[in-house]
């Protein structure tokens, strides 16, 4: 039986930021804290808000979450409102 172990480098943001500007792997996220915060996730164009959306609007609760996808071209998201938040990224 093979096992498969999933690890990502995490990044903490508190706002809008870029994750990778490479392409990668993100596993998931885990929110910190939160008051009505919302994210969205973009991939391509070096990880910046020029990506293409491939999320609608989240709104997580405290905790983890997967969220596994493949960023080609890097990753971005958009933080609206308060939101602490831990995201999970494997570059490669």
């Amino acid at each position: 039986m093979s096992q498969v172990q999933q690890c990502g480098a995490p990044i903490n943001l508190t706002g809008t930021n870029t994750v990778s500007v490479t392409s990668g792997s993100l596993l998931g996220f885990y929110v910190n804290s939160t008051t009505s915060g919302t994210m969205v996730f973009r991939i391509g164009s070096s990880g910046t808000s020029n990506g293409t959306v491939v999320s609608g609007t989240i709104t997580p609760a405290i905790g983890f979450h997967g969220f596994p996808m493949y960023a080609v071209g890097g990753c971005h998201v958009t933080i609206a409102n308060t939101l602490n938040v831990t995201l999970f990224f494997a570059a490669g």
